[in-house]
């Protein structure tokens, strides 16, 4: 028989909900205020209306997938022009590489969305349940008719905030009233439904059942984040230099060996993590900052100092414990590392701008056609022909005038008219095939190639393009 020592055990442990509790401070104050920033600026965003004139959407961020275009208040990005967002992804990780480097995961602690919509979720728990405690008896308890009630009322108040989460992404996609009023009335395209439905799903389950699980476990920062960390990097410590040996509140001679950490796990008790602070940096910790709120808390009803948990660098704890003046916060902030990162953000960040700015209102493709390479016609001549393709950015039609330089002598026609002129309506692109001549025997009908460029012209502005290309000879 197999002894009961022996057996087999599962390294599997079954998750315990983590309940934190309720705790003012600095950094919980600092918390609620971006939670309100950055939930207001979701939710509202795609409300506001900005006027483009009578042919342009007037939402004021609106990702266009149907013209593929991409509108944010008055800056319009094309699809030849994704470059721009590609400059902002990356913006937002060397954004991201900096702030971790200077002060830990405080993006996963402030603004991360799995963050903002957990605090949310664990608001309303809190509103229905009642603080940890309350919270910790009725999960343990058995289900009666108060547990059933206030489950419902809670799943209820979730399922809301998550419809209007998964509500709000659509509406990023289309004109965001019509698509509302499309929605009730049952007329809206069915991948807005579906899209509502996986994002109502997601945010129900992620933050009001999986919390720091998608930290843990599913998110892979965490594990990247060692790589921009360094001995100088603010992050949050317990000083154990001076929080050891710890205990129960004593008086008197009994406590004139002991610690100031008393031991009360408040730390661990606000945690939204479950972690124990004092155990060390860990891979789970997200740099919120509660457990500072807490201890100091605690610390001033004590009558001790405060900050025995606090934003530290490594180096400062060694200056600290070898009776030092540990570094000033701008000296952990402002080093090479840093540095780097912000030039190479503010760099691309100009560049960006400076493009944004020098971008033409007309772009031009100008492609040969090749097959055949150019046309012998009845008196001579030779023929090339162009594939011209305009776009017109503005939010009215265009006429664009076509003309071309060179030295040598080329005549210049567009096919379906006698005009070299094209017309354009506003926020599209028209094709247009372009005729150039050379007369026989001329330098440029004899020869292999002949460099050219052609010029298009805005006829109601001063805008104007050109493309460079060459002419095929009968040498060629």
């Amino acid at each position: 028989m197999t002894s009961p020592d022996t057996e087999p055990k599962s390294l599997y442990a079954k998750r315990e909900p983590i309940f934190p509790r309720r705790v003012k401070g600095a950094f919980r104050t600092l918390k609620w205020w971006i939670m309100a920033f950055t939930l207001g600026i979701y939710y509202i965003t795609p409300w506001i209306r900005w006027d483009r004139g009578p042919s342009l959407p007037d939402q004021a961020v609106l990702v266009d997938m149907a013209n593929r275009r991409f509108f944010f208040f008055m800056i319009e990005i094309w699809p030849h022009e994704f470059y721009f967002v590609a400059g902002l992804l990356i913006m937002a990780g060397l954004g991201l590489f900096l702030f971790t480097s200077a002060a830990g995961r405080v993006w996963c602690g402030y603004a991360c969305p799995q963050t903002v919509w957990t605090d949310l979720f664990i608001l309303v728990e809190r509103w229905v349940e009642g603080d940890r405690n309350a919270r910790l008896r009725l999960h343990r308890s058995k289900w009666t008719g108060e547990k059933i009630r206030k489950t419902a009322m809670k799943w209820s108040a979730w399922l809301l905030i998550a419809v209007a989460t998964g509500g709000a992404w659509v509406f990023y996609f289309t004109d965001a009233p019509t698509l509302a009023v499309n929605l009730v009335t049952g007329q809206a395209n069915p991948i807005a439904y579906i899209t509502i439905l996986v994002l109502t799903a997601t945010t129900f389950f992620f933050g009001g059942f999986f919390r720091e699980q998608i930290c843990i476990y599913a998110c892979p920062w965490p594990r990247i984040q060692a790589a921009m960390i360094d001995e100088d990097t603010l992050t949050i410590n317990y000083r154990h230099w001076r929080g050891e040996p710890r205990g129960k509140l004593q008086k008197g001679e009994v406590a004139a060996g002991q610690g100031d950490c008393i031991d009360c796990m408040a730390c661990v008790n606000v945690c939204p993590m479950g972690i124990d602070i004092r155990n060390g940096q860990q891979m789970a910790c997200i740099t919120c900052g509660l457990c500072i709120d807490a201890c100091n808390d605690v610390m001033d009803r004590i009558g001790k100092p405060r900050d025995l948990i606090g934003y530290m660098a490594l180096t400062d704890e060694v200056a600290e414990v070898a009776g030092k003046e540990p570094k000033s916060v701008w000296k952990h902030v402002f080093r090479p590392r840093t540095i780097m990162y912000t030039t190479l953000w503010s760099g691309v960040g100009i560049a960006l701008v400076v493009a944004l700015f020098m971008r033409s209102p007309i772009d031009l493709n100008v492609t040969p056609v090749r097959n055949p390479t150019f046309v012998t016609l009845s008196d001579g001549s030779i023929r090339n022909t162009y594939e011209f393709r305009i776009l017109n950015k503005h939010g009215e039609a265009r006429d664009y005038h076509i003309s071309l330089s060179s030295d040598a002598a080329l005549r210049i026609s567009l096919e379906g008219t006698d005009e070299l002129k094209v017309t354009v309506p506003a926020n599209e692109q028209k094709s247009q095939k372009v005729y150039v001549v050379a007369e026989p025997g001329s330098e440029a009908a004899l020869a292999d190639r002949t460099d050219l460029r052609f010029w298009v012209e805005d006829i109601g502005a001063t805008d104007r393009v050109h493309h460079d290309t060459i002419f095929n000879g009968k040498a060629n």
